[in-house]
């Protein structure tokens, strides 16, 4: 399986195409439905698309920075365009998010009333439908709460990988400088004791000399000696 950087950047964009198609469709279902929870519903399922396009787009910025210099300008402004698209997205869904909101508490769609009319229901549709929408910008912000947890978990765990490795990489570096002194010590010992060898050498050659020119003076003292006493 190919895990170079621009493997995985094309594949992260691929999946952020697919989700970004998905909301469109959602979106375009939501302004031809007329039902109010059917259009919470899929408001629902946008945010949380929404918030997977914008993981994607995070991974894409992360697989950038290990990309060659020579390449990472045209990959910079695919991430760049992906990023304005999820931009008009997040409005959009904001706009109709508020939309439905004015709609639910006026009691219907473009003022029409959506359900019982208030003499014909005794807890009060206005009351009731304040609630409902209270309940859901409760939920909408649990759901928040728990995806920043998730994600700073998440970030948290990568935060520690990337110091545990750190940590081992400054222990192997501490140990191969350890390694070269060790190293260099022994060259010095090897270089000095190599230094006595050519001294001692150089000793015994000039002993040897020495007594080579003892012997052949003692010779000729010899021979002079037996030809001319």
């Amino acid at each position: 399986m190919d895990t170079s950087p621009t493997t995985l950047f094309n594949n992260y964009e691929q999946d952020f195409q697919q989700i970004i198609e998905s909301i469109r469709d959602k979106v375009e279902e939501n302004s031809k439905s007329e039902g109010v929870e059917q259009r919470k519903t899929a408001l629902r399922r946008v945010e949380m698309e929404l918030d997977e396009a914008d993981e994607m787009v995070s991974q894409m910025e992360i697989e950038v920075q290990g990309m060659p210099q020579s390449i990472k300008p045209q990959y910079q402004a695919r991430i760049k365009s992906a990023k304005a698209e999820l931009t008009r997205f997040k409005k959009l869904s904001k706009e109709l998010h508020a939309q439905l909101t004015r709609f639910d508490l006026m009691g219907g769609v473009g003022g029409r009333p959506i359900g019982p009319s208030s003499a014909d229901d005794p807890y009060g549709t206005s009351d009731r439908t304040r609630l409902l929408a209270g309940t859901a910008l409760l939920e909408d912000g649990t759901r928040r709460l728990q995806e920043s947890q998730r994600i700073a978990l998440e970030t948290e765990e990568q935060g520690s990988d990337i110091l545990s490795n750190l940590r081992r990489q400054r222990e192997q570096i501490e140990n191969t400088r350890d390694t070269l002194h060790a190293a260099d010590a022994s060259v010095d010992r090897a270089s000095g004791t190599l230094k006595k060898m050519v001294l001692r050498m150089y000793k015994q050659r000039f002993i040897t000399g020495a007594i080579i020119t003892v012997l052949i003076l003692l010779i000729l003292i010899i021979v002079y000696e037996k030809v001319f006493a």
